[in-house]
């Protein structure tokens, strides 16, 4: 018996056509979609094309307009169809794919279904594309895999939703995981690491009301000002700072102001966790004296945490009604396979 399959289309690049003013949103994306795919019965093979049903949302998003309201959208949609359908493809575009991913890897905890993200660099709707074999690869895997978590597909890469980072701009293997290996490669054959993927599980899903104002970034740069620190903590509403400091985890400890700033907040309750603004590698704060600093300061040291992943954790676990002092605990606590455990 053939897997149903639900494509959840929520705007991005695949769905797109052209303009005056380049690529927008583009409505009628199942119709095209049927067009594009051969009829059902010339599609005889190894590993067949599920069964799909497919919904788009109303007002399709530019994924550059994301918000952390849209993952609550998405994942309540997953949520409410979850019993009916064997897995799901989320289309998305491909500029906060990686967020998404992470944030509803934390929302459907415990799953027991794939949740496959995958969209395209260049529309369905051009003839030389790179949308259809990304999703039509996406359904395979969904319908004929045991895939109980989160993935991005993209170009032959099935990787872990959290663990995964838009690393170019332009090409078309968008995607990688610098942190942790594909779950799996798609050539000619599929090949799947079955001893990486996360252990099938019980449904423990959320919906947490997220606040966008909660969370904050800032880059360390040479000669950044405390003011920058100061501005944006400059609200009631900000809960965590995510640093995104050199190397290893090093901030300009001579820069007295600046740590001031960060102590100051880190006394007031808010959050501080440390990220490496490396494409690949983890903080280890306290390698060097400089980053000893942090650790007297309390700023947390956030393991090989993608940006994407731990904005979207501290998100979750914010809006989920943790204290501080919970959160500084268990940030860097993998909850989906999303960080390596910190001894």
């Amino acid at each position: 018996m053939k897997r149903r399959i639900l494509i959840l289309h929520t705007g991005g690049t695949i769905g797109m056509c052209s303009s005056a003013q380049g690529y927008v949103p583009d409505k009628g994306f199942a119709a095209l979609l049927s067009r594009r795919l051969p009829p059902q019965q010339s599609l005889a093979s190894t590993h067949p094309l599920p069964e799909y049903e497919l919904i788009e949302f109303a007002q399709l998003i530019d994924s550059s307009n994301l918000m952390p309201a849209d993952w609550r959208q998405i994942g309540q949609m997953l949520i409410e169809r979850w019993s009916d359908y064997d897995g799901f493809i989320v289309l998305h575009g491909t500029d906060t794919m990686a967020y998404t991913a992470s944030a509803l890897s934390f929302m459907l905890q415990g799953m027991d279904k794939p949740v496959i993200i995958t969209g395209s660099q260049i529309p369905l709707t051009e003839l030389r594309n790179d949308a259809l074999d990304n999703l039509v690869t996406s359904l395979i895997l969904a319908g004929n895999f045991t895939i109980p978590e989160v993935c991005i597909y993209f170009n032959g890469r099935l990787l872990r939703g959290n663990r995964s980072r838009k690393v170019k701009s332009t090409e078309l293997d968008a995607f990688d995981s610098p942190n942790f290996a594909w779950l799996g490669q798609v050539g000619i054959q599929i090949k799947l690491e079955h001893a990486l993927l996360l252990e099938q599980g019980k449904p423990q899903f959320t919906l947490p009301q997220f606040n966008p104002d909660a969370v904050v970034m800032a880059q360390v740069y040479p000669g950044i000002s405390a003011r920058v620190i100061d501005a944006l903590l400059d609200s009631d509403q900000v809960r965590a700072l995510i640093l995104q400091s050199y190397g290893v985890g090093n901030p300009p400890d001579k820069n007295q102001a600046l740590i001031t700033s960060l102590e100051q907040a880190s006394d007031r309750g808010i959050v501080l966790l440390n990220t490496t603004q490396c494409y690949q590698g983890s903080v280890y704060q306290g390698a060097y004296a400089t980053g000893e600093t942090l650790n007297r300061i309390g700023v947390v040291a956030g393991s090989d945490l993608t940006l994407e992943a731990a904005f979207a954790k501290l998100h979750y676990l914010i809006a989920s009604g943790y204290d501080p002092l919970y959160i500084r605990e268990n940030i860097t606590r993998p909850l989906c396979g999303e960080c390596s455990p910190v001894n």
